[in-house]
């Protein structure tokens, strides 16, 4: 009985131990995601999200002073636990109306660019010779959302973190170029305020981005363009699902065991589809949208935050310029694409 009783205790005193270890990486990524949020008042730094400022801060503490050893296990958590979470969040954006205000038309336009972008940019990757998971973490990270969709497909394809910050890289270099070239183009093109805004939702990668870019032409391209974009986002789930089953069914064919291949149902997804079905069912109040808007953005940014603390620059410039080269690639595919499917609906 009282060897019970002690086993009792020193559980209980393990699981304070093991909590108390994740709190210097939670810390330090709080913390570096805090700063991006600041760095964002700075003049010129504003057009950046606090998810890129925060992968940038986190590069350079871990590359400039090195990542402390009692942090290791709360940046951990934050790149996974914490990500997973936030994810679930992002479903809180978006809601069946808003999906429906696009469009049959407006969908195709988005699913069959993200999909054709997807397949483009991983097959490119293949014929340039960049490996799968970084070809794979770039293509999800154009077609769909970002940064947002570079660490939630890395869920499954599970690739280094320094694959993880290149993709980063390359979507936010390119969807910034996106962001101050697209608002020079609509009378180019002879694009309505309606077409524009789709083009930008459908093609542009980070929602930030395609705010910005899309209401350089008015209120009207700007609002369509944000709905465009979220239902754009909503396409993260069944993405990442997909991939999750085809890296389940290549672990099968090279011979792995059922105990060592991952599990082709990302369970954080489905919580992510939930959270869609709850904001088209409850009209939540504006403050509180607002607010969570804000908690999912900053928890991203941990979880960013401490991909940079994981990410060696010397294993980055290693890989060289050929998934750059695929970042361009993909992004001049999905700017063409669409603008094409767009010219062809509208």
């Amino acid at each position: 009985m009282v060897a019970h009783v002690d086993a009792a205790a020193d559980a209980r005193k393990g699981s304070k131990l093991r909590h108390y270890g994740l709190l210097p990486g939670l810390a330090l990524t709080a913390g570096i995601a805090g700063a991006a949020f600041g760095l964002r008042q700075v003049p010129m730094l504003g057009v950046l999200s606090p998810m890129i400022l925060s992968i940038l801060i986190g590069i350079s503490f871990h590359n400039l002073l090195g990542t402390p050893a009692r942090a290791k296990e709360g940046v951990t958590f934050a790149m996974r636990r914490i990500l997973r979470f936030a994810i679930i969040l992002l479903g809180l954006q978006l809601t069946a109306a808003q999906v429906a205000e696009v469009g049959l038309s407006g969908l195709a336009v988005i699913a069959l660019t993200l999909l054709a972008t997807f397949l483009f940019t991983t097959w490119f990757g293949r014929l340039i010779g960049v490996e799968r998971g970084l070809a794979e973490l770039i293509a999800a990270g154009t077609s769909i959302c970002g940064a947002s969709a570079v660490i939630a497909t890395n869920t499954v394809t599970r690739a280094h973190d320094e694959d993880v910050a290149y993709a980063v890289a390359c979507v936010t270099v390119f969807g910034s170029v996106a962001m101050f070239l697209y608002p020079l183009l609509p009378d180019v093109l002879g694009l309505a305020p309606h077409a524009y805004g789709l083009w930008a939702g459908a093609s542009i990668h980070e929602i930030a981005q395609v705010v910005a870019a899309a209401y350089q032409d008015g209120s009207a391209a700007g609002e369509f363009g944000t709905i465009a974009k979220l239902s754009r986002v909503m396409l993260l789930a069944p993405m990442v699902i997909a991939l999750g089953f085809a890296a389940s069914r290549r672990a099968a064919r090279h011979g792995h065991g059922a105990s060592t291949t991952r599990p082709p149902m990302p369970w954080f997804v489905l919580g992510f589809l939930a959270m869609v079905g709850l904001n088209s069912l409850v009209t939540m109040p504006a403050e509180l949208k607002a607010a969570i808007v804000l908690a999912t953005t900053f928890l991203l940014s941990m979880a960013l935050a401490a991909m940079g603390l994981e990410t060696d620059i010397a294993k980055l410039r290693a890989k060289g310029l050929k998934p750059f080269a695929l970042g361009f690639a993909a992004f001049a595919f999905i700017a063409g694409f669409s603008l094409l499917l767009v010219k062809i609906t509208t």
